[in-house]
């Protein structure tokens, strides 16, 4: 990793921060690349069961880092006075990396904690929502910011926002872009849980920690079949539970719970 995006690894635990606080974490191409890399990193390896992503400073991640934009987009108004009509460089970010960095949080087989510390904006807000569970600072903020720079929205927030709030109020927030506070996202459905700012570290980290001892093959299920679900009918969702409770059934940790349960011991999973 490069020093704006920190890796750690202890325990099951793998800990993925945000660090360009001067910048209030924006993410600048170096950044993007660093994170897509670590969240693909932690997907595929087999000692980490889950993982937290956080920020420094004083915000979580305002998204695109607008200063390196601009010189993107004054790049790609040169080509085009060039007589180059090939897609520019500019939004390809989307593609190269909003769209692999949204599908590793919402993709890998282990749950994903996002301890929001402070102002989650655009992208930032759209890992956010990506992730498993919600820990949010008191002084923290969501906004969806795409409509007041004129764009749509990206880092799959049009699939999970309305996901998490439902879509009318998903549609006001990405038409009428403003901030929302810590208190509202919970009572929204954005935040799972706000806790004093000066909490927010041992907080998620206790949470994330429980998640990395937990039955990482179970986990792994529920976040399919919740995703399944999503698009899908009860019929069809009724058969994709079925084959996942046989997976989940068939899993060493199953087994582990099992006999804990019946022999009246202290219960440890493996993760397999």
């Amino acid at each position: 990793m490069t020093d704006t995006v920190l890796y750690e690894q202890a325990d099951g635990l793998a800990t993925i921060t945000l660090n360009r606080p001067d910048a209030m974490n924006a993410l600048n191409i170096d950044t993007k690349v660093a994170l897509r890399d670590a969240l693909l990193q932690a997907a595929e390896d087999p000692a980490v069961r889950a993982v937290l992503l956080t920020g420094t400073g004083r915000a979580f991640c305002v998204g695109q880092d607008l200063k390196e934009h601009i010189g993107l987009l004054a790049a790609d108004r040169e080509a085009q006075t060039r007589g180059d009509r090939s897609e520019g460089s500019t939004m390809s970010t989307v593609s190269l990396h909003y769209n692999p960095i949204v599908t590793a949080i919402a993709g890998m087989p282990k749950p994903v904690v996002a301890a929001v510390n402070g102002v989650a904006a655009g992208a930032g807000a759209g890992f956010a929502f990506a992730a498993d569970y919600r820990i949010v600072a008191d002084t923290a903020s969501f906004n969806t910011s795409f409509a007041g720079v004129a764009l749509t929205a990206d880092s799959g927030v049009s699939w999970t926002l309305q996901r998490l709030i439902g879509h009318g109020r998903a549609a006001d927030l990405l038409l009428f872009p403003r901030g929302v506070s810590a208190a509202e996202a919970l009572e929204l459905g954005i935040a799972n849980r706000v806790v004093p700012a000066a909490d927010l570290p041992a907080e998620a980290a206790a949470i994330a920690r429980r998640l990395a001892e937990g039955p990482t093959a179970a986990y792994a299920a529920i976040k399919e079949s919740l995703s399944y679900a999503a698009g899908h009918g009860l019929t069809d969702s009724l058969t994709k539970e079925d084959e996942l409770q046989r997976r989940a059934g068939s899993s060493e940790d199953h087994r582990i719970a099992v006999d804990a349960f019946v022999e009246k011991r202290q219960l440890r999973f493996t993760g397999r």
